[in-house]
């Protein structure tokens, strides 16, 4: 990498919508840099649900997230953008003549426009807070599923009320010798359909419950003691696997030391998805705005706009969009 090597778009992060920005990008015919902190791209998806169904996104009835993955790595590549992996920007800053220098753990990059598709930024599951938990994690405590054979003709137990848990109990029911899902409060979370689809399933449902005490050796959990909340009645249940889906506790990190506006631990645009700092943008579950709604298919459609915004911006006669048949041919 040479100082003056200046890309057109580098992207941040190279989940599913940062791979669809460097695909766009690429049909907008600019040079596309992506950069990520995980050592393989597709973000969370890859990282901790590439067994998980996704539902969201058009021409999909259902798609395994991997598969999701897979397909938009596929995409990106036709237009050969360069994917440096392994690396976690720390430090932007604009340079006389509007280049803009990234700072990352192993590198330096240069850059005339900057788009943000970091996700959720780093990510930690909330856990479980029972004194004896750590004994049985990365054994037969799981706070994510990467993969959905190891669960098969065992009993396991899921803790959530949200998508995730009610995903992942519909997704077991049909291999695991035995599904219970708890739940610290009488309504679920999850999409209407979702529950339509539990409430015909064979999945033993405890609500308000939440587990008491994890009893087992050497990390291998053999019975859950299970109370209901505000009550006294308990119940002992034989579990070879606690699932526990409480979310994840998120944070963007040294993006929030660049002097962009945020706000709810992401990044404010406005409807070009411009940041207020010219020619940084931001894409995906990054970017924040009135009445945002935070899936996948969101995200790509404001990728397009990213995109082509940055395009306007770095050449003041370009067209702001045009239809994809056009550009391909």
């Amino acid at each position: 990498m040479t100082k003056g090597e200046v890309f057109d778009i580098t992207i941040i992060g190279a989940g599913p919508v940062g791979l669809f920005t460097a695909f766009y990008a690429g049909m907008r015919e600019a040079s596309v840099k992506v950069i990520d902190s995980m050592p393989e791209v597709g973000g969370q998806l890859a990282a901790l649900y590439p067994d998980k169904y996704i539902y969201d996104v058009g021409g999909f009835p259902k798609v395994k997230a991997k598969d999701l993955v897979s397909q938009l790595h596929e995409q990106a590549k036709t237009f050969t953008p360069t994917i440096c992996l392994n690396e976690s920007v720390k430090e932007v800053h604009q340079l006389e003549g509007g280049t803009l220098q990234l700072s990352t753990t192993t590198s330096t990059h240069y850059t005339k426009t900057i788009i943000i598709t970091a996700g959720a930024g780093a990510f930690q599951p909330r856990k479980l807070k029972l004194d004896n938990a750590s004994e049985f994690e990365d054994k037969t405590l799981h706070y994510f599923v990467q993969d959905l054979d190891y669960f098969k003709d065992r009993r396991v137990l899921l803790c959530g009320g949200g998508d995730s848990a009610v995903d992942w109990a519909l997704a077991l029911e049909p291999l695991a010798k035995e599904v219970t899902l708890i739940h610290r409060r009488n309504q679920f979370r999850a999409h209407e359909h979702s529950l339509t689809l539990l409430e015909q399933s064979n999945v033993a449902i405890h609500t308000p419950y939440e587990i008491e005490e994890l009893q087992g050796n050497g990390g291998l959990i053999e019975q859950v003691i299970i109370k209901e909340v505000k009550g006294n009645h308990e119940e002992i249940i034989t579990i070879d696997d606690v699932i526990v889906n409480f979310g994840f506790i998120t944070n963007i990190g040294p993006i929030k030391s660049w002097g962009l506006e945020t706000s709810k631990n992401a990044v404010n645009v406005n409807m070009q998805m411009e940041t207020n700092i010219p020619g940084i943008y931001a894409a995906g579950d990054i970017c924040n705005y009135e009445g945002k709604p935070k899936l996948i298919a969101t995200g790509f459609g404001e990728a397009t706009i990213a995109v082509n915004h940055a395009k306007k911006y770095m050449d003041p006669k370009a067209k702001i969009s045009a239809h994809s048949t056009h550009l391909m041919e």
